[in-house]
């Protein structure tokens, strides 16, 4: 899969903001948000596979994961990883663009999901039809 980076650092959003947290920042994204705080994460990222992410990740001893991006929803193996990362006990959450159907992923993954305000350029980018896959343990994020 094109990762952009794997690092560890304190979660700044949503209701797990101030806990420890690794971020797995997936290349590749679909939209050009006009104020994107991401943009190497568009196009950036190298080849590598479940098995080095999941090493890679291990390493910060932590059971908090944020799989982000760009879009992670872009890449094949995004729900391959997150059910692997549920299967070994971890807490994880995925922060999408909403552009692209959540439902392909594990029940038990906390949707972030962006809903895009007029102001990012890409309201009309947005698959509506994702308000009914959400779960109660998931979350919307709205920058305005």
């Amino acid at each position: 899969m094109k990762v952009a980076e794997i690092f560890y650092s304190i979660q700044g959003e949503s209701s797990y903001a101030g806990l420890p947290c690794v971020f797995v920042r997936l290349g590749g994204c679909n939209l050009s948000c006009r104020w994107c705080d991401t943009p190497f994460a568009r196009e950036g990222g190298g080849q590598l596979s479940l098995t080095k992410v999941m090493a890679q990740m291990r390493k910060y001893n932590c059971s908090l994961v944020e799989i982000t991006g760009g879009e992670p929803l872009l890449q094949s193996e995004t729900s391959v990883l997150c059910q692997s990362l549920v299967d070994k006990g971890y807490h994880v959450l995925l922060e999408t663009n909403g552009s692209l159907d959540i439902s392909i992923l594990p029940p038990n993954v906390i949707r972030i999901m962006d809903l895009k305000c007029p102001g990012s350029g890409m309201a009309d980018r947005m698959y509506w039809a994702n308000l009914s896959c959400l779960n109660p343990q998931d979350e919307l994020k709205l920058v305005i």
